[in-house]
């Protein structure tokens, strides 16, 4: 919503761009059959398409509207993130505009309770979080995708109609101009949490409604104070209530406010009593100076999923396939990760460098992921909007403990994002139990430093093995279809932080999580760990093992 007399997308800071549906010489292949289909062109679509492109294959991305989404929305991008955005070489806007945080503080009626700092070695390219509006976050997604001529995007194009097929999907797409049918080989459903792909195949989110109702306020203030996420309980403002305060670029600050069980939603939703709110926030903050009301909305936090990911041809990517508390800022870096993950998948199948059984893997690691999303965001959702009121009073006297012992200040800690290990998925091998630290076997690779650059910097666009040992880089680059190869000195910073001695290896997947270690590695458990993570035949010679002593 935005203030009376303002339009839809009229915004205090941001320029919505305008796009037409197609038109003249682009209507003449509408209907023509293409490999992929992706429904959706929010940040999860467009970075599914971006990773499909990175691997060589086109696709058709299709998107209801005319424009971005209004509203900052999803405002918080993690490390794990900004690594995604750097494999698609969109980085860089990202750098450019976001605010690096590190830092947290929680009030429990006026009186710090707690600060908590979240990692942030030298060791790490990244911050562990961003803020920056959705609307940028699409906008730099958008002038990547944009400038890549194996994506075609099709804008005020909806898909009203799909249908199965045994070697195709069939979609009907209606446009300003017509309605027209196209065979996609696969369909990924990016089209967010009242996905009308997961509608017309007859599919239900399962899972938990929180009572719980947040106002989400977009307001432009020169109100002064450091990037740090700030969490308000029971404040003067909003007695017995919870509130969140986050700084974004362009003096935007975003203020979520609970509303009470005996609130009427629409009635704390019309424009005066939203300024009246936001004002009563601002106030509680010492904050006295000008500030305009930019844009609002309503949240209530859920923790819903689909059984399973894929159906047939068919992939739901992001809020189609699972909606998440906003605690714990997992909802869109939870998105991104499964658009990367199904994006390079099916990359590789499509062009020959895994088999089609990959594709059974990426329901059990995305919804793996979701699973432990709901585990640590349950337990922040009923801290920060508690179910009952036994929950209540057990937060307020944990929080009223927290006044004279800074120990129990850690209860309101929200527990951070992190990237989901995918140990038990059939896309990596058993870990080597001889490993005694390091990353283990589905985890995501940490960086460090190297020759004045970044681990990271090394890796390939597809799989790449990091080695310690020169004669094992020569075998494995001989071998016929080899990965990438980085050798690093066996005193190097990397080896510190991979527990690796001489003769260690990792192999790393295209998404940096680690498909197969050892202790002691040869250029045959390479090859045969190489085929077996990507569903292809082994070869004749191969031995059984997969880890070598």
């Amino acid at each position: 919503m935005r203030p009376q007399g303002r339009a839809p997308t009229e915004s205090l800071y941001f320029t919505y761009p305008h796009f037409d549906a197609p038109e003249g010489a682009a209507r003449e292949r509408l209907a023509a059959d293409t490999r992929v289909a992706i429904v959706g062109a929010g940040p999860v679509g467009m970075v599914a398409a971006l990773t499909l492109a990175r691997e060589g294959v086109a696709s058709v991305l299709l998107d209801n509207k005319a424009t971005f989404n209004d509203g900052s929305r999803a405002i918080c991008v993690s490390r794990s993130s900004f690594a995604i955005l750097e494999s698609l070489g969109a980085v860089a806007p990202f750098l450019d505009k976001a605010l690096g945080w590190t830092m947290g503080r929680s009030f429990f009626r006026g009186t710090q309770i707690l600060e908590f700092e979240m990692s942030d070695p030298a060791s790490e390219k990244y911050r562990p979080m961003y803020n920056l509006q959705q609307q940028y976050i699409e906008q730099y997604l958008w002038d990547a995708v944009a400038r890549e001529p194996l994506i075609e995007t099709r804008w005020q194009s909806e898909v009203t109609g799909i249908t199965d097929h045994p070697d195709a999907v069939e979609l009907t797409v209606t446009d300003p101009q017509a309605t027209y049918a196209f065979r996609a080989d696969w369909v990924l459903a990016c089209d967010g949490a009242r996905s009308p792909i997961r509608r017309m195949k007859g599919l239900r989110l399962k899972g938990e409604n929180y009572e719980g109702r947040y106002v989400i306020a977009d307001i432009r203030s020169g109100h002064d104070y450091p990037t740090i996420r700030r969490a308000l309980f029971d404040p003067a403002c909003r007695p017995g209530g919870t509130v969140l305060v986050h700084k974004q670029p362009d003096d935007i600050w975003r203020i979520d406010y609970q509303l009470a069980d005996d609130e009427d939603e629409a009635e704390a939703l019309q424009e005066a009593n939203v300024r009246a709110s936001v004002a009563a926030v601002l106030a509680d903050l010492g904050e006295t100076g000008p500030w305009d009301l930019e844009w609002w909305s309503v949240y209530s936090a859920n923790t819903l999923l689909l059984d399973e990911y894929r159906h047939g041809r068919t992939f739901f990517v992001g809020d189609s396939a699972h909606i998440v508390p906003i605690f714990g800022v997992r909802g869109l870096n939870n998105g991104l990760a499964d658009g990367q993950n199904i994006g390079w998948k099916l990359g590789h199948v499509l062009t020959g460098r895994a088999g089609e059984d990959l594709l059974d893997s990426y329901s059990p690691e995305r919804r793996g992921a979701t699973l432990d999303v709901f585990a640590n965001a349950s337990k922040s959702a009923r801290f920060m909007t508690p179910p009952t009121r036994g929950w209540t009073l057990m937060r307020d006297a944990a929080l009223s403990l927290a006044l004279d012992h800074p120990f129990a200040g850690g209860l309101a800690n929200p527990r951070q994002m992190t990237p989901f290990t995918y140990a038990e998925s059939p896309a990596v091998l058993p870990d080597d139990p001889a490993f005694t630290g390091g990353a283990g076997v589905g985890s995501a690779l940490p960086d460090a430093r190297v020759d004045g650059g970044f681990l990271s910097d090394r890796l390939g666009a597809g799989y790449t093995l990091i080695c310690f040992d020169e004669r094992l880089a020569e075998g494995v680059r001989s071998l016929p279809d080899a990965p990438d190869v980085v050798c690093l000195a066996p005193d190097s910073e990397a080896a510190t932080v991979l527990a690796a001695g001489p003769q260690a290896a990792y192999l790393v997947r295209p998404d940096r999580h680690v498909a197969a270690r050892w202790t002691t590695a040869s250029a045959e458990a390479v090859r045969d760990a190489l085929a077996r993570v990507t569903f292809q035949s082994l070869p004749d010679n191969a031995a059984a093992g997969t880890v070598e002593a």
